[in-house]
């Protein structure tokens, strides 16, 4: 009988702009205030990758050679890219193909997938299914997004919440029951009018008009979206917990996605964790949608334990939100 393979996290990267957009940059720019959007959100400040020429792709190659670094390997040794990101540097060819190019993956397919901030989630999932197959030995799964070329830097609803950045992890076989051991995943498209972009798709291609009326940035109400995150995030954490027979005192760390304090404390508070075991640096680089998870574990990686257990949670437009259960390997 052939031994369970599941997909260890065997190293990580990450990688953020070194421009800084403070909320009292933001004050001088639209109508709001340090202190208000410090207590709404959490957040002091974000990240920006504001260089001409540059795009998500740019985010994501210093955090996957950062990760080959990290584990003594060479681009050419990867078996497959899967990029997480709504901000793509083009429709086609997907960001992941430009990726391969400007690292040298020259033994990889590639490609990307768009859940909005459940984004790293899905793609972890289907990263974990290639190596779980058997047919795959090194997969990197990268969360990535580069939002303020999205973002409308004259509505203060939106343009406070988001920053630019990235994080990787390779995974990698193991026998011994190490990385990702579960997941729910869920996805509602009704919620797609409560967050979205208009235009630019194939329903509103770009014209004069679509781009006249700001309908390439994005569009939120709040309110609803923070109603549905709150509820999703932590059911969907509880309900993991739940079927794998955990309470929150096996859990050694939530990483939840960093969209907003008030709703990483409700997921925190559902599953009975305390705050020392909860990943928070929303504060130093705001919503990165794709990037915010990989983040995380990029920024707490000296503080994992091997057999640690996490819980990596997420809530996105459309609406997607899920839940993954790892064991640390290292």
């Amino acid at each position: 009988m052939s031994q369970k393979i599941t997909a260890a996290i065997t190293a990580i990267g990450g990688y953020v702009p070194d421009e800084k957009l403070t909320n009292a940059d933001l004050e001088k720019m639209v109508d709001t205030n340090e202190e208000w959007i410090r207590t709404r959100t959490g957040i002091e400040e974000r990240r920006i990758l504001s260089i001409a020429g540059k795009a998500t792709s740019d985010l994501c190659v210093p955090a996957i050679l950062e990760l080959c670094k990290k584990r003594g390997i060479a681009p050419g040794e990867i078996d497959g890219l899967i990029v997480g990101t709504v901000t793509p540097d083009t429709f086609f060819p997907s960001t992941a193909n430009i990726v391969c190019d400007k690292i040298g993956l020259k033994n990889a397919w590639s490609f990307d997938l768009a859940a909005a901030c459940s984004g790293f989630l899905y793609s972890l999932t289907m990263g974990a299914s290639l190596i779980e197959s058997g047919r795959y030995k090194k997969v990197v799964v990268v969360g990535a997004d580069k939002m303020s070329s999205i973002v409308d830097f004259s509505d203060r609803t939106t343009c406070i919440l988001f920053g630019d950045g990235a994080g990787a992890v390779l995974l990698e076989p193991s026998y011994e029951g190490y990385g990702v051991l579960d997941s729910i995943l869920r996805s509602d498209g009704s919620g797609g009018p409560h967050l979205h972009m208009k235009a630019g798709g194939s329903l509103r291609p770009s014209t004069y008009e679509t781009v006249a009326n700001k309908e390439h940035f994005i569009y939120q109400e709040g309110q609803a979206v923070f109603k549905f995150a709150v509820k999703g995030m932590a059911d969907v954490s509880a309900e993991l917990l739940e079927r794998n027979n955990l309470t929150g005192q096996d859990i050694a760390w939530l990483v939840p996605h960093q969209a907003n304090k008030r709703i990483i404390d409700a997921t925190a508070s559902r599953m009975g964790l305390t705050k020392e075991k909860v990943m928070i640096n929303i504060q130093r680089y705001g919503n990165t949608t794709s990037g915010t998870i990989p983040l995380c574990l990029w920024d707490w990686e000296n503080q994992l334990k091997k057999d640690d257990l996490l819980v990596l949670a997420a809530f996105g437009g459309g609406f997607t939100w899920g839940a993954t259960l790892v064991k640390w390997g290292y």
